[in-house]
């Protein structure tokens, strides 16, 4: 049975494959610039509402490190940490 997934060289053949470009944390730089974006909105709605990010935190069930973390872009926040985020902005 072939295999459903195709390295770069058989999908283009060809062309050399890249590298491609990790920062310092281990991302793409796309996917640190998306971190970095999350992190200002995180912000900006704690500001919003007026909350600590220690209150965050509390209410969120998660650690003031982390949110600290995902605020500066170096967290990788999860789907569900950032529901519950989610979750205390809307009043939840």
């Amino acid at each position: 049975m072939p295999s459903e997934s195709l390295s770069q060289t058989e999908a283009f053949p060809g062309e050399r494959a890249r590298a491609m470009p990790y920062d310092e944390d281990g991302r793409l730089p796309f996917e640190s610039a998306f971190l970095a974006q999350l992190g200002d909105k995180v912000r900006e709605m704690r500001a919003q509402h007026g909350l600590s990010r220690r209150e965050l935190a509390r209410r969120a069930g998660m650690s003031e490190r982390y949110v600290a973390q995902i605020e500066v872009g170096k967290g990788n926040v999860s789907i569900v940490r950032l529901l519950r985020i989610a979750l205390v902005f809307r009043g939840e």
